[in-house]
């Protein structure tokens, strides 16, 4: 029983690092946030639990590593992705004085754009073959049930993180329709300046 709890407590911590991290899919969150407000938001924050499946799976078939090769090919078309939606961020926040009152896509689009943007990201998938995935593997051949308390505990600590971070970004929105227009903004342009640097490392190689 303390080993499961132990795996429990590791998987929190290492979830509460995942959900501080800044990265595209937070910059993605604000911006969906600023435009369409944080209820309509706070559904996207399970995205990973779709997102992340077909990642795991790939790494722990590879025994916790994935090839170079895709993760360049894979940030080079992330970055393009990020870019996309950086630029229709930016014009559909700069053509509405509020982002909250900014048109909604419905929500199966937006939960499918969350996806895309988490896979999209190198994040998930370095994290997971160099750290997550070699404790899950451990996990799993010493008993099924650890490996479940890994997952319960990352999981409930990354999806609960961000909808906190969600929620505190939609609070320093309710200043005024200037302040969400303005977070919106500055959320379109993290977007891009990210989705430009992962172009560039997946092209250089760095």
């Amino acid at each position: 029983m303390g080993a499961i709890f132990s795996l429990f407590t590791q998987g929190v911590t290492l979830g509460f690092s995942a959900a501080a991290s800044p990265g595209p899919f937070q910059a993605f969150l604000f911006a969906h946030a600023s435009r369409h407000g944080v209820q309509r938001t706070l559904r996207l924050v399970l995205a990973p639990l779709v997102s992340d499946l077909p990642i795991v799976a790939l790494v722990l078939l590879a025994l916790t590593r994935v090839p170079e090769g895709f993760l360049r090919a894979l940030e080079v078309v992330g970055g393009a992705f990020l870019l996309w939606l950086a630029v229709d961020g930016w014009r559909t926040t700069g053509e509405t004085g509020n982002g909250a009152t900014a048109r909604e896509a419905g929500a199966a689009s937006s939960f499918l754009r969350a996806v895309a943007v988490n896979a999209a990201g190198p994040g998930p998938w370095i994290f997971w073959s160099t750290v997550c995935g070699p404790i899950l593997v451990e996990a799993w051949r010493t008993g099924p049930w650890r490996a479940v308390a890994f997952l319960l505990g990352f999981y409930g600590m990354l999806v609960g993180g961000k909808a906190a971070l969600v929620a505190a970004f939609g609070l320093a929105g309710r200043i005024g329709p200037r302040t969400a227009r303005g977070l919106g903004l500055a959320s379109a342009a993290v977007m891009a300046v990210m989705g430009a640097l992962q172009i560039w490392r997946g092209v250089s190689g760095r």
